[in-house]
């Protein structure tokens, strides 16, 4: 229905949440390497304990192989970059099925060229502006973009 887009994240535990967040939403998620982990590995496979199966997951080499693999343009309009470097809140947005929600790794975020790539389209969830708190969890970022989504979309087929 969605997809949740992680570029080049680092920590396998909030991979594995991810996972999990991915399975029981039914969204599909999207890899984009270097990951700072194995996807064999056991922190990884742990936090999203049995879900892997359950979960859709592609892998990719690079921000191109995933634009090219799922026929991406620069500037499309299904594709949001979610970053604190937008001051539009995600909750102003009317999301449709399909749409791709890309989220940055933990240590760096998004890098400029894949801002440069969609700029019309970056989103922020709103937080306090203090010099120590700079960002949410990833984990915690992208399930409250899934489920903004699912709730636009009326939780369609979710009990």
């Amino acid at each position: 229905m969605f997809n949740i887009v992680l570029y080049q994240p680092q920590i396998p535990q909030n991979t594995g949440n991810i996972v999990r967040t991915a399975a029981v939403s039914g969204a599909k998620l999207h890899l984009i390497k270097p990951l700072g982990f194995f996807i064999d590995d056991r922190s990884l496979k742990r936090a999203g304990l049995d879900y892997w199966e359950e979960a859709d997951i592609s892998v990719y080499e690079d921000i191109y192989d995933f634009m090219e693999k799922n026929n991406i343009t620069e500037n499309d309009e299904r594709v949001f970059l979610i970053t604190t470097k937008s001051s539009k809140h995600y909750a102003v947005f009317k999301f449709n099925k399909g749409d791709f929600f890309i989220f940055g790794s933990e240590d760096k975020g998004l890098d400029e060229n894949v801002h440069r790539m969609f700029p019309n389209n970056r989103l922020r969830i709103p937080m306090r502006n203090t010099e120590h708190a700079r960002c949410l969890n990833l984990a915690n970022s992208v399930a409250i973009i899934t489920y903004e989504a699912l709730r636009q979309a009326n939780f369609e087929d979710l009990i």
